[in-house]
């Protein structure tokens, strides 16, 4: 996950296992030592989605066009397509770009009417898991979703960082431990051997799994205004479905809710249709601030889904 609060776990490698990967240290604890088991990515071929890839190559593109080191498209791609398998799809299958995150299970990321489990605001969000709290403080669960531009968040960040560690002499391995300190699941040299399996066979492109990875874009009106937002629904995600598995992590699969930006803050909306819940409920933070600490939880307003004619229309 991708935090500007990001706390580096401390855990030293005591054995390989059969496949040559490195175990955590048998007194780290539990939620510690699986957070890094499924940083691992199983052997075989690396999945991803057929348009979420082309918008990579684009972003990769761009990034290496603007560069301040020589660095090549392919090279570009590889950098950016690494993080997403050990943070979300440690089976190697097409990376969720609906995933919500399923570690973060604070007590203000929930509703505070407990009316039900499933009102839960996941702070990180899409296939590099874009926090609230660092690359993603700027993107509604809407854009973090999108491919498109959650890439073009992407690609300039870690091919910055790769840059800046070439430009210290350091070597490209280095750069490109530099270039994936961002995320969690990189820690213990993950991604650098996604990495190396991408240089080596590529991706198999998977045509099931669509940019928006099952988020459906909608038209919406709330408080008098109309939005462009997006019904983002778990039971519809394309991609790997690991994080959409109950025991998955300690924070709940959300409920289906609606997602759009008003007055300068992202909106999420769940119904009661689509919670079981007595009303609508409601949760906003000012687009830049951490979700963790800057929530507003209020009952629902009442918002139509123009679109599907659903809500209060």
């Amino acid at each position: 996950m991708v935090s500007g609060r990001r706390t580096r776990l401390i855990a030293v490698a005591t054995a390989v296992l059969a496949i040559g990967l490195p175990s955590i240290s048998a007194g780290v604890p539990d939620e510690v030592r699986l957070k890094h088991e499924r940083a691992w990515v199983d052997p075989g071929p690396l999945e991803f989605g057929a348009e979420p890839h082309a918008a990579v190559r684009a972003a990769a593109a761009d990034a290496a066009a603007g560069a301040d080191c020589a660095v090549d498209v392919d090279t570009a791609a590889r950098l950016v397509l690494a993080p997403t398998w050990p943070e979300v799809a440690a089976s190697g299958g097409a990376p969720a770009p609906m995933t919500l995150s399923r570690y973060d299970d604070g007590t203000a990321l929930a509703d505070p009417g407990r009316s039900s489990p499933g009102i839960f605001f996941s702070p990180g969000v899409g296939a590099w898991q874009l926090d609230s709290a660092g690359l993603g403080a700027d993107a509604t669960a809407a854009a973090a979703i999108d491919t498109g531009t959650a890439a073009r968040t992407v690609a300039p960040h870690v091919v910055r960082k790769y840059c800046a560690e070439l430009g210290d002499d350091s070597s490209p391995a280095a750069a490109r431990a530099a270039a994936w300190s961002s995320w969690y699941a990189c820690d213990e040299g993950a991604c650098e051997d996604v990495y190396q399996r991408l240089l080596a066979a590529g991706v198999v492109e998977d045509t099931t799994v669509g940019m928006h990875g099952g988020a459906a874009p909608r038209r919406c009106r709330y408080a008098g205004a109309v939005h462009d937002c997006a019904f983002v629904d778990p039971a519809a995600a394309q991609g790997d479905e690991a994080w959409r598995v109950p025991g998955y992590g300690p924070a709940p699969v959300p409920d289906p809710f609606y997602v759009f930006t008003r007055g300068g803050h992202e909106v999420r909306y769940w119904l009661a249709a689509d919670t079981g819940a007595r009303g609508d409920v409601s949760a906003s933070r000012a687009l830049g601030s951490d979700a963790r600490e800057s929530l507003r939880w209020s009952a629902g307003a009442g918002l139509c889904d123009l679109t599907a004619s659903r809500g209060a229309c």
